[in-house]
């Protein structure tokens, strides 16, 4: 089977399983099929890493999303410029410090707010703002899925095009 196919059977998996139409053995295919193509698309990003850089643990898509983020100083709302079922970066207005913890609402379409914990594991400044990186803490398994989902949708599209 050749990779058109084989995304052309995806994406039909992908929208039963979006239906919560799969169930047991058809929806560990799916998974098994998912975790696959995002296997092979982190392996394509590690490809394209340069000397030293650290490779991707998670599939991660750029997509605008809106975060509302609860420091222990006050709160914040900005939009993010990845997305993954792990994390996600967002520009900020003032730098957040390394390590600190708070708490996110991010909306995903389709549904209520993802509410979950958060880490700032990376801050790079910028002139005028920083690009902070944030680790997801404590998220529930449906919430997760969510997002795995909302990501292979980005996935998908970007692949038609």
């Amino acid at each position: 089977m050749g990779l058109a196919e084989w995304l052309k059977e995806f994406r039909e998996l992908h929208g039963e399983a979006k239906r919560k139409a799969l169930v047991g053995p058809d929806l560990a295919d799916y998974r098994a099929a998912r975790d696959e193509l995002a296997r092979a698309l982190l392996a394509a990003q590690h490809v394209a890493l340069h000397a030293g850089q650290k490779p991707r643990q998670q599939l991660r898509v750029s997509r605008a999303l809106q975060a509302d983020l609860e420091f222990a100083d006050g709160r914040v709302r900005a939009m993010t410029l990845e997305i993954s079922a792990g994390g996600f970066a967002a520009l900020l207005a003032k730098p957040p410090r390394p390590g600190e913890d708070l708490k996110v609402s991010l909306r995903v379409p389709g549904g209520e707010p993802i509410h979950a914990g958060a880490r700032v594991v990376d801050v790079k400044a910028q002139p005028g703002n920083a690009r902070a990186s944030f680790q997801l803490v404590g998220l529930g398994e449906d919430d997760l899925e969510r997002l795995e989902m909302f990501v292979f949708d980005a996935v998908l599209e970007q692949l038609q095009k």
